[in-house]
């Protein structure tokens, strides 16, 4: 298993429905800040918001067991093997996420519990 790089892309606010959904105030997602660099495999890395986490676990996982060599989804979503772009399931102001496969080994940081 590879570690894969999670870099916060861009963090945006729909304005139009935060004016007709969203409190007071709403502003992009104060968790995250554009160019924000995470590394995961089998977990969660320490500082990413868990809904986030979620929302792109599944390409993580899949980039980690070798999905670096295709082009997700036929070659008709990104051009880039090993590269996913993905955001957070927040409607009013979603966070947007690059994945990228890299060539680090996991290594298992615990010890599992039997």
């Amino acid at each position: 298993m590879k570690k894969v790089r999670i870099t916060v892309l861009k963090t945006t606010l729909n304005e139009e429905l935060a004016l007709e959904y969203g409190v007071d105030g709403l502003t992009a997602c104060p968790m995250l800040q554009e160019g924000q660099v995470f590394y995961a495999d089998y977990a969660k890395p320490e500082g990413l918001c868990d809904e986030a986490w979620k929302a792109i676990y599944q390409y993580v996982f899949a980039l980690a067991h070798g999905a670096d060599k295709d082009v997700f989804y036929y070659g008709d979503w990104i051009k880039e093997p090993g590269v996913a772009i993905c955001c957070c399931n927040d409607g009013l102001r979603p966070v947007i996420f690059k994945l990228e496969a890299t060539e680090e080994d996991s290594r298992i940081d615990y010890t599992p519990v039997r």
